[in-house]
């Protein structure tokens, strides 16, 4: 048997092949919130800018899916080209989607209630002024949503691979049901392919434009979602506050 791919966080990632020869990963996730219909997002995209859902087990927490092949991951080309794929491939996953995803209204509120706790377990890595910013916006960006489609909340330079199907199919969705602009916040943030005030600036800015996205709604999201996923190390907090503040620096 080949070994794991060796970057899942949330899963176990196995390289499999068919009897007819077809090569597959085998997934077994980690029971995860954010995760719970990555199935089902797969399934409602069918292999439309992402990779194809062959079958799936719900009580193993077990998928099969398309393997990439070669696999290469977008963020090993050039950052520009990178977002010239990533601009073609986003429109393509804003699907109109309802039940059962998980809507960013919820996840928004969530994220409301449990940012005050982190930051202070974290020991008040931040300014409180910059907490009560952020869940001000919150409220205020998830009870004002435009069209609602499902949008893959994880989106970044690795999670993107090249294949043969198609050149670049996406892998790994967190999906959510909301507005576009909350879909752009971890392409803006990819630090695979660049992290600096300029490099985080021109991603959103040619998101914006070209995708015609409303700009300060595409900002304020990413601010608060870049906060609101900043909680896993150290590491972590550090790059993603960096966003932020580069990103509020514009206001």
């Amino acid at each position: 048997m080949e070994p794991a791919f060796a970057d899942g966080n949330a899963s176990l990632a196995l390289p499999a092949t068919l009897t007819d020869g077809t090569p597959v990963v085998l997934k077994i996730q980690f029971p995860h919130l954010e995760s719970t219909y990555e199935a089902a997002a797969l399934e409602l995209w069918n292999g439309d800018g992402a990779v194809r859902l062959l079958a799936y087990d719900d009580t193993r927490h077990a998928l099969l899916v398309e393997r990439c092949v070669p696999g290469t991951h977008l963020s090993e080309i050039s950052a520009d080209a990178a977002l010239d794929v990533m601009i073609g491939l986003v429109p393509r996953l804003w699907k109109p989607a309802g039940p059962p995803f998980r809507t960013l209204e919820t996840e928004a509120e969530q994220w409301i209630e449990h940012l005050p706790a982190e930051w202070r377990e974290a020991g008040q890595p931040f300014e409180q002024s910059l907490l009560d910013t952020v869940i001000r916006m919150l409220d205020e960006l998830a009870h004002s949503q435009g069209e609602q489609v499902l949008l893959h909340q994880d989106l970044h330079g690795d999670n993107v691979l090249r294949a043969e199907r198609e050149p670049w199919l996406t892998i790994d969705p967190k999906p959510l049901v909301g507005e576009r602009e909350l879909g752009v916040a971890p392409i803006v943030r990819s630090s695979e392919l660049g992290h600096s005030p300029k490099a985080v600036r021109g991603r959103l800015a040619r998101l914006v434009a070209e995708l015609d996205l409303d700009a300060e709604r595409a900002r304020w999201w990413t601010i608060t979602q870049t906060l609101a996923w900043a909680f896993d190390g150290p590491r972590v907090l550090e790059g993603h506050l960096d966003v932020v503040r580069w990103l509020l620096e514009d206001a």
